[in-house]
């Protein structure tokens, strides 16, 4: 159980591996920020593709004393993201990140089915969240890659969720299925799912996590509720994984706890042969960096 961001930087710094990261379209302040932060604190290797001459340039209005041997030239986006992903590809990077670049033309490159790193399976988005009001990490589950999953694709973005926990060294990560309700109700499809997925990880299908659902969201962060409802719940208040019904849920849920609640977030794409950081356009440089930090701990 990682208790907050400390930790996870903890767990970082006790690895004897050096991790490398290839950033696409490095010209972006927030993201060469966060890369230098990560270098100095976590002992970061980086590769940096983009236009150089405007990297050199943000480099040296942020502070990062950059090694411009690190630096790769690219004329566009598109060669950019080709390039990035290429080091993945080949060994030479750990980690993908994207810089100033749309999402579709990172995500074109990974996916390409000749040069891409895609694993053959359902990429998902993870969000991490440090809380003041929860004792430990918060993991939410999809809020920025996958719209309106399906039956199978929801088993997909758990699976891609508890791998990447178990990795972090969760042996047994416990998943709430999340619903408005705890009941199966044949109207409310998304409780017909969450209870669907309990019982394959009741069967066995589901391996190495517990799932319980449909479980609401005051049940799976809290056992008081539990209690009061009379609901006999082996992970109300002590829940890793929200598994949520869709993007808007997760999404809407995650940003709900970092503008009212005070939390921090990082957060990753799972499903390709190494995790990506894919952030908001409008994200910070600590977000950016907490984000690095989390993909170096599962790599």
């Amino acid at each position: 159980m990682l208790k907050n961001f400390e930790a996870l930087k903890q767990k970082v710094l006790s690895s004897e591996t050096q991790k490398t990261i290839a950033l696409a379209a490095a010209e972006d302040a927030a993201s060469l920020s966060a890369i230098a932060l990560a270098e100095k604190q976590l002992g970061l290797k980086y590769v940096l593709v983009g236009d150089k001459d405007k990297i050199l340039h943000i480099t040296a209005e942020v502070g990062f004393a950059v090694d411009e041997s690190q630096i790769i030239q690219a004329n566009s986006h598109e060669e950019a993201a080709k390039i990035a992903v290429s080091l993945v590809r080949e060994g030479k990077a750990d980690i993908l990140m994207k810089g100033k670049l749309q999402t579709g033309t990172l995500l074109k490159a990974v996916v390409d089915k000749d040069n891409g790193i895609r694993r053959g399976g359902l990429m998902s988005h993870l969000a991490v969240l440090e809380s003041p009001n929860y004792h430990k990490l918060i993991f939410t589950t999809d809020g920025g890659m996958v719209v309106g999953p399906d039956m199978t694709q929801k088993r997909d973005i758990l699976e891609n969720a508890v791998d990447f926990l178990r990795q972090l060294g969760y042996e047994m990560p416990k998943v709430a299925a999340l619903a408005a309700v705890e009941n199966i109700n044949e109207k409310m499809p998304e409780t017909v799912d969450a209870g669907h997925l309990a019982n394959l990880n009741h069967s066995g299908e589901i391996k190495n996590c517990i799932i319980e659902g449909p479980l609401s969201f005051d049940l799976a962060i809290s056992a008081e509720p539990a209690k009061i409802k009379g609901v006999d719940s082996q992970i109300s208040g002590e829940t890793d994984i929200f598994l949520a019904p869709d993007i808007a849920t997760a999404n809407i849920m995650s940003k709900a706890l970092i503008y009212l609640g005070g939390a921090k977030m990082a957060g990753c794409v799972l499903g390709a042969q190494a995790p990506i950081v894919l952030v908001s356009r409008g994200a910070s440089s600590e977000e950016k960096m907490l984000s690095i930090m989390l993909t170096m701990a599962a790599c």
